[in-house]
């Protein structure tokens, strides 16, 4: 049972910092992707080795393989509670919530707004660039004005200039 608990403890904190390390990697945060690479490739070869030595017992290869997976989603789940870096939203409301940019703007979010034509007529475009760390609340906040709008966000590689470079 030991060997068990042991297999799985390693496997999972392995995994999920292989998972942090590599979304941290993709965001540019290279010198702490690499100290944590370090690191992880010890607990991973333990692990290994544990199971190795103890493959007479298949259960060990089945803890092995499902704690990798439990080790991912504990990653993700980190990662989402980090929230680092930032995220462009684009809100999109009919005309009558053209007021949805002075609200945004008087709860502190940068927004820049620009008119468009919907199939069923007249839209606002809304873009707001903010940390990640304050993403859920901008679509609280963005539903509360408007429960009828479209939103869609993504992560910018880079910017220059304008309302996050000034607070930054």
């Amino acid at each position: 049972m030991t060997v068990i608990l042991s297999i799985m403890a390693l496997q999972i904190t392995y995994v999920s910092m292989l998972s942090v390390r590599f979304i941290l990697m993709v965001k540019g945060f290279r010198y702490i992707a690499s100290m944590m690479s370090a690191v992880e490739i010890g607990i991973y070869v333990i692990g290994f080795k544990l199971v190795l030595d103890n493959l007479d017992n298949p259960v060990n290869l089945l803890i092995y393989c499902l704690s990798y997976g439990a080790g991912v989603l504990l990653g993700v789940k980190i990662e989402e509670r980090l929230a680092l870096g930032y995220i462009t939203v684009q809100i999109t409301t009919k005309e009558e919530f053209g007021e949805l940019a002075d609200q945004l703007r008087a709860k502190g979010y940068g927004v820049t707004r620009w008119a468009g034509d919907g199939l069923e007529g007249r839209r606002w475009v809304h873009n707001v660039v903010l940390p990640r760390k304050r993403h859920q609340q901008l679509h609280r906040d963005a539903l509360a004005i408007d429960p009828n709008c479209f939103i869609v966000s993504y992560e910018p590689k880079a910017f220059h200039g304008g309302f996050m470079v000034r607070r930054m």
